[in-house]
């Protein structure tokens, strides 16, 4: 789909989030990124989908009520949600308008404004379930825009790829028994390298972790050990994903987009270049074309190297727009 019109979600409130002194997934993180689009000239050619906050209602479709007030009262009081991310009053808006731009950039999607988008949010969310926060994501917002598809846009199945080097298990989570939310990821799994005393974070994520009642067999992992590169990652979209997404026939391809697993990346140990983000959208854009007109939400997750971040994220942005 040559000039194919992509949406960019981003909200200023994102900006104003901080998970603690000295965190890695800092402001800086969403600054490079845009920074980056602007001066790729790629930022004018998207098209700017208005910022918008969730409401209690939306984080409610994957949220319980306890959660959502836990993480509000953490925020106004700057109290850990858990070991790595104590969040301050501004992150309450910035996970709104977090989960928001995936409600958002959905609706384009559909209402057929844009094919694709990119929401270049903070915080992330994969790791968040029905019920915790986790592995600094406060609402998983993945979840929420596939049930928003779901439920108010009438898309009845809905994909999820995950490339982020860590195990989506929020996401896993809330979609375990669901059956109508196929969830597929590739991530670093085993020991921890550094650490091998303790597994790699969060330490799920094997390959025999496939759902349960009737989403038995709509949860796909493809774990991968240290090292792996390129050619691990074409196989489990190839060989794994590709198939079992062909056969489910989502009306839409959402992505959780970590670009940690770079191999300048801080936090684990993957050997992924910038341009292989590029080969790796091409390839989850390519399943979209065959299975859902090419409707592919990303979504930004992890990614912790300023400037690897922000070349993968724009070779990323390059492939949705091709």
């Amino acid at each position: 789909m040559a000039g194919t019109t992509v949406g960019l979600a981003t909200a200023p409130a994102c900006l104003a989030h901080r998970a603690g002194d000295a965190h890695p997934e800092r402001p800086a993180r969403l600054e490079a990124i845009l920074g980056r689009l602007a001066e790729e000239g790629l930022r004018p050619r998207m098209r700017e989908l208005p910022p918008r906050a969730a409401t209690t209602e939306d984080l409610a479709l994957c949220h319980t009520a306890g959660h959502i007030a836990k993480v509000h009262d953490a925020c106004l009081a700057s109290l850990p949600l858990d070991p790595q991310t104590t969040p301050v009053p501004a992150s309450w808006d910035a996970a709104l308008f977090a989960a928001g731009a995936g409600l958002a950039a959905a609706e384009a999607i559909v209402a057929g404004e844009v094919t694709r988008a990119f929401c270049a949010v903070r915080p992330p969310g994969h790791h968040a379930g029905p019920d915790s926060s986790a592995g600094f994501c406060l609402f998983n917002n993945v979840g929420i825009a596939a049930r928003h598809c779901q439920r108010r846009l009438g898309i009845p199945r809905v994909a999820i790829v995950d490339f982020d080097v860590h195990h989506c298990d929020g996401t896993q989570g809330i979609f375990w028994a669901d059956g109508t939310v196929l969830v597929a990821s590739i991530h670093q799994y085993g020991a921890n390298p550094l650490n091998p005393a303790v597994p790699f974070y969060p330490g799920s994520g094997a390959e025999t972790e496939t759902g349960g009642g009737p989403g038995t067999g709509c949860i796909f992992n493809a774990p991968v050990p240290p090292g792996a590169g390129l050619g691990d990652y074409e196989e489990a979209i190839l060989e794994r994903f590709t198939p079992a997404i062909e056969a489910f026939r989502p009306g839409i391809l959402l992505v959780s987009a970590g670009f940690d697993g770079h191999r300048d990346d801080p936090l684990a140990l993957m050997d992924l270049s910038t341009e292989d983000y590029g080969l790796i959208t091409r390839l989850i854009v390519g399943i979209a074309d065959r299975v859902c007109q090419g409707r592919v939400l990303s979504m930004l997750e992890g990614g912790y190297h300023l400037e690897a971040l922000a070349s993968a994220a724009t070779a990323h942005v390059k492939a949705l727009m091709e």
